[in-house]
């Protein structure tokens, strides 16, 4: 005889999804009319409706082990098809929200970036460090490049005299870069734990490694962002894609110039190497700062296509919440900053030119080390699950 099953549903969890943007989960009555409409869920274990039913019950250990929540792409389909407004495309957000807070267990970080009353900090930290940085500079007249009582360098405009890469900018972003991927890390490792095996396919033939599906997930699905050609209708489809590809596009070349004039810069001192060595600023006309400008525009053209779509959502169906505004707020301004820093560069107006590129590194600060928290860490933590269930022999689509 089966025994019965003790359900403890957890309240304080629910109450915890519905302030992270799962408000309207109570609405549902199960009618699984989302999971037959989701373009992209698999048909031998189909979602949202289960969740739906987890989130409704409190079943945090469901819901946390649950690796169809960072399959889902957030097209909101099913949440334009549900007849009582119940919104699962924000329940689905609302679960990633909630990991992007939790999977690095002892962070403050996750905390802040929960809500617009973490801003002050999130801002404050960069804001400062640079500040402090740059009041240095100054004071002890670094270069003999500032005139009395000043903190603004005189002569030829380089970002340099104010936030000298060799002592400040490169040491500063080694440590976050190192720290963010230590983050991610622990983040990844904590969530592949809690999802656990989820089941192995019998499979003909030689299984494929972990590098494999990584390789294919990164190529087949990532890079052309291929789910969002099956998500939602025909213009929708269009500028999700595009729009995200141009930013993945985008940031992909600035990190290809980053790398490359770090490598010229620093590898370019080594004896017998000095043919590499790179300084900036570099011309308009270099290769390098052609790359560079061709990844701004790209951000540009994504992030416009991007910011309409967000305000063209029906707010009735679904809601854009902290987390989406905040990550496209911060790419705006990390590439207007870098923008305008450059035009007044060439334009020859110090003052302008220093002050933008003080906003454009507390952007880029926040940008890069608040990422395993923000919800462009769903890149990296998508793409782990994506691998992890193919690797164990499931596929995530139909």
């Amino acid at each position: 005889m089966a025994q019965p099953l003790r359900i403890e549903p957890d309240v304080q969890f629910i109450r915890e999804l519905r302030a992270a943007g799962g408000e309207s989960l109570k609405k549902c009555y199960q009618c699984a009319t989302c999971s037959v409409v989701c373009p992209i869920s698999p048909a031998n274990d189909p979602y949202p409706r289960k969740e739906m039913i987890w989130a409704q019950w409190g079943l945090k250990d469901k819901l946390e082990s649950d690796p169809d929540v960072w399959l889902c792409h957030n097209c909101g389909q099913c949440s334009d098809m549900c007849p009582r407004g119940a919104k699962p495309a924000d329940l689905m957000s609302a679960m990633r929200n909630m990991a992007y807070q939790k999977l690095i267990p002892g962070s403050t970080i996750g905390t802040w970036m929960s809500s617009p009353k973490g801003l002050p900090m999130l801002i404050g930290i960069p804001a400062v460090i640079f500040a402090v940085i740059w009041a240095f500079m100054a004071a002890i007249n670094f270069g003999g490049w500032y005139g009395a009582g000043s903190i603004f360098p005189t002569g030829t405009i380089k970002m340099g005299k104010i936030f000298y890469g060799d002592y400040t900018i490169d040491p500063l972003f080694i440590a976050v870069t190192i720290f963010v991927l230590v983050s991610f890390y622990r983040g990844v490792k904590n969530l592949i734990t809690a999802i656990g095996p989820q089941g192995t396919t019998m499979m003909l033939g030689k299984k494929k490694g972990l590098l494999t599906c990584l390789l294919e997930v990164i190529f087949l699905e990532i890079m052309p962002h291929s789910k969002f050609a099956d998500c939602g209708d025909a213009k929708e489809k269009k500028s999700r894609q595009i729009g995200h590809m141009c930013l993945i596009f985008g940031f992909i070349s600035l990190a290809i110039v980053t790398g490359t004039i770090a490598l010229g810069h620093w590898g370019g001192r080594i004896p017998g190497l000095e043919i590499i060595y790179i300084e900036t600023p570099l011309a308009l006309t270099n290769p390098i700062k052609i790359l560079a400008n061709v990844g701004m525009v790209l951000l540009l053209v994504g992030l416009t296509m991007l910011t309409l779509r967000r305000r063209e959502i029906d707010p009735a169906k679904q809601t854009s919440n902290f987390y989406d505004w905040y990550l496209l707020v911060v790419i705006w301004v990390v590439t207007l900053t870098g923008m305008f820093t450059q035009f007044f560069r060439l334009a020859d107006l110090a003052v302008p030119a220093y002050l933008v590129y003080y906003l454009h590194l507390v952007s880029v600060f926040m940008l890069i080390a608040y990422l395993p928290w923000s919800k462009l860490g769903h890149l990296v933590y998508r793409t782990a699950v994506i691998t992890y269930i193919r690797y164990m022999g499931r596929q995530a689509v139909r």
